[in-house]
């Protein structure tokens, strides 16, 4: 018999202790990450009632793959173009919260003597709120539809984006052992370099490469894509001095942003699972109860900072950007722990060696504490509002309630602003783009021709043709032409406006001489800047037809998503017959029909509701068959009446879905049809009939004599003039009633 590695054991210890928690855990209906942290403990090397594991330097390599598997999931669900659609408000009380929870952390540290590292460490750790258990406790408490609500999930949004700001600086402070500015800026500036070029790359490139690709995209291969692409992006990320986290999040950024993201967050929901339990539960095993007990005063403050001052700034920067003081509270309220993110950036410290050995166990400890108490923030933040309005003075109610009304007038951005954001947007992506490609071709392309005596002139042409549309982008996109005539027809912003364009061509020229300088003499770069500049003046026409291709693709690219969801809201925006209608749910894990056949189900008996399609990430099943079984996360479209519709989610455990179903073509429609006096349907059932076996479509309704039947009887007999209402395939409706109606 041979010998199992200790580090199969260990995997088989932690993944038992870790199921044992999940299921507990989910009787006591708490979150499953504190099951995992717990399960950490018991296997761990502090707690000695149970076998521990042995190779604690194998486990810390599956935990690393789960925290970058944890940041790929939280990537998918992040989308920069998401970020650009946050209001200003919750920018406003996201930057707050973060920032002075900062500070105070950072403070509380000095405060409590330690190092500047730890220090900065735990103000970063308790600035960063948990995405997964706020997400949680407003899908358990039902508070999503509350305007508070969207408030806080846009706030997310930008504290992920924080989050991964704040791993880079922390990187960088880590390294130089100091806080420099210059060292912090340039950091900063290579971050947004790097964000920027992997962006624009990722949107032009790989939407077109899963379009070509599409029929040979089957699950399996889906999967292996993505996270082929997910770990080449982790080694970039490694190699440009960042964290391999941030490669991650990146790639799941990237891919937010094409079709494909459901299916591929489908696909990848069992692997995260996976390897996040093993990430969370080597958590729990670096936690020390001992320490626990020695670091209590600290781990005390910093609950009550997430308790007690970040709902406070939160709740000002929400009433700073025009809310109403109920709303505020609510938001504030909201914001009052902290999760994955900071579970990363305290492994961080511990993985460059920069934090003391307390500081991880105190941030877990913490975490553990306010993860319990987030569902009591949100669900008493309404009376604490109540009780904040009524003990407020009146001239200070006043002022506020006159401020938001103010705020929240919709105010049209003047043309200036929005040239400027243009300009701004426009310079920062085509100059990314232009130092990319000069680099690029440094890199790989002159030493290809290093053996030639024409090695200089073939680069330097070459790499020009490669940025001149790019250049052109530069020097003469104007913008919105509406805007550009608006500011030009005023005199007083005339001079302003040719600056920016002298500004911007200034640039442009500057980049073709950088070119010509690295590989020729100051005059010869002269003299090659002025051929250059008389070339692209020449052939600007061409020029611009060919950037105008790369942009369309982009565009086309970065919209394929939107016009694919619009597409298809509009095939299945129909009309059901009378009072029925389509409506979409989402299945619950907790949901009795999970798992049974829908012909076992009796739905329609039940009822009076039909499963007209179901979409499970990337797959949509059209008119499903009765042998087919329902899955946790299934977005189901059910047809009733509005009473029927009521019953049906109240009982089966179903929460209405705020999203359209993710195939990319919808293939269902409803029809009608008049049964001619010579159809062979007369004298026949519905059930001998075969109807729903031949077009691949489900009876919803029949009008018969000014009755209508809704769901009829599948053994009622078809009579001459019998309107029928069915929902199925259109293609198989279509060719079904040509044969049926062709006499």
């Amino acid at each position: 018999m041979g010998h199992v590695p200790e580090l199969i054991i260990d995997l088989a210890l932690i993944l038992g202790a870790a199921a044992v928690m999940t299921i507990i855990f989910k009787m006591l209906r708490q979150p499953v990450v504190l099951g995992y942290i717990i399960a950490g403990v018991v296997v761990g090397p502090y707690f000695n009632f149970f076998p521990t594991v042995v190779e604690s330097d194998g486990i810390k390599t599956w935990a690393e793959i789960g925290v970058i598997f944890l940041l790929f999931g939280l990537g998918l669900e992040f989308s920069f173009k998401k970020l650009l659609k946050v209001g200003n408000v919750a920018v406003i009380t996201s930057l707050m919260g973060v920032g002075m929870t900062f500070l105070i952390g950072y403070n509380v540290g000095v405060i409590l003597g330690w190092s500047m590292m730890d220090s900065l460490f735990m103000g970063g750790i308790l600035s960063i709120a948990s995405t997964t258990i706020i997400f949680r406790a407003f899908d358990e408490l039902g508070v999503k539809s509350q305007k508070f609500a969207g408030i806080v999930l846009g706030a997310l949004v930008i504290e992920d984006l924080v989050a991964v700001v704040l791993m880079v600086i922390l990187s960088t402070v880590s390294i130089s052992r100091s806080f420099e500015g210059m060292e912090m800026i340039y950091s900063i500036g290579k971050l947004v370099f790097f964000l920027v070029l992997w962006f624009v790359s990722g949107i032009f490139f790989l939407p077109t490469l899963f379009k070509r690709l599409k029929k040979y995209l089957s699950d399996e291969t889906l999967l292996v894509v993505s996270l082929s692409l997910c770990f080449m992006m982790v080694v970039l990320s490694s190699q440009a001095g960042f964290s391999p986290a941030l490669g991650a999040f990146i790639m799941g950024s990237i891919l937010a942003e094409t079709p494909k993201v459901e299916r591929i967050e489908h696909l990848v929901q069992s692997v995260k699972d996976l390897f996040g339990a093993i990430f969370f539960v080597s958590v729990g095993m670096l936690l020390n109860p001992d320490m626990l007990v020695e670091y209590a005063l600290p781990i005390g403050i910093s609950t009550l900072v997430l308790l007690l001052g970040k709902p406070t700034f939160a709740t000002i920067g929400a009433l700073f950007a025009g809310q109403p003081i109920k709303v505020a509270v609510q938001t504030g309220m909201s914001l009052s722990q902290i999760g994955e993110f900071s579970f990363i950036i305290a492994t961080l410290g511990v993985t460059l060696d920069v934090t003391s050995d307390f500081l991880y166990p105190v941030a877990v400890a913490v975490s553990v504490i306010t993860t319990f108490t987030t569902p009591y923030m949100i669900g008493f933040s309404g009376r604490i509002s109540d009780w904040v309005t009524l003990k407020m003075p009146e001239k200070w109610k006043n002022r506020l309630y006159k401020y938001s009304l103010g705020t929240q007038q919709v105010t049209e951005a003047s043309d200036w602003k929005k040239l400027i954001r243009f300009y701004v947007i426009n310079t920062l992506i085509f100059s990314v783009v232009i130092i990319s490609i000069i680099l690029l071709a440094n890199q790989f392309l002159a030493p290809f021709f290093e053996e030639s005596k024409w090695k200089n002139l073939i680069v330097v042409s070459l790499t020009l043709l490669m940025i001149a549309p790019f250049l052109y982008a530069l020097a003469f996109r104007r913008g919105p032409s509406q805007t550009y005539a608006n500011i030009w027809l005023k005199p007083l912003y005339r001079g302003p406006l040719l600056a920016l364009i002298i500004s911007r061509i200034a640039l442009s020229i500057f980049f073709i001489g950088f070119v010509f300088a690295k590989y020729y003499s100051p005059l010869a770069a002269f003299i090659g800047v002025l051929v250059a500049t008389l070339f692209f003046v020449t052939q600007r026409h061409r020029i611009k037809r060919f950037y105008g291709k790369i942009e369309s693709r982009f565009l086309l690219n970065l919209h394929e998503r939107e016009r694919a969801e619009e597409e298809q809201q509009k095939k299945q925006s129909v009309l059901a017959p009378w009072d029925s209608h389509l409506t979409k749910f989402t299945l619950e894990t907790r949901s009795p029909i999970i798992g049974q056949p829908l012909g076992v189900m009796k739905l329609r008996e039940t009822y009076g509701v039909n499963i007209v399609i179901i979409d499970r990430g990337g797959l949509t099943i059209n008119i499903p068959r009765q042998e087919e079984v329902l899955y946790p996360n299934d977005v189901i479209s059910v047809i009733g009446t509005d009473e029927q519709l009521s019953l049906f989610k109240d009982d089966i455990t179903v929460k209405e879905s705020q999203e359209e179903p993710k195939s990319e073509v919808s293939q269902v429609g409803l029809h009608s049809f008049s049964i001619p006096a010579d159809s062979e349907l007369i004298g026949q059932t519905m059930r001998d009939s075969k109807m729903r076996e031949r077009c691949k479509g489900i009876v919803v309704g029949l009008e018969r004599d000014e009755k209508r039947i809704v769901n009829p009887d599948p053994d009622i007999t078809f009579h001459a003039d019998d309107v029928i209402w069915i929902v199925g395939i259109n293609k198989r409706i279509q060719v079904y009633l040509k044969d049926i109606l062709k006499s």
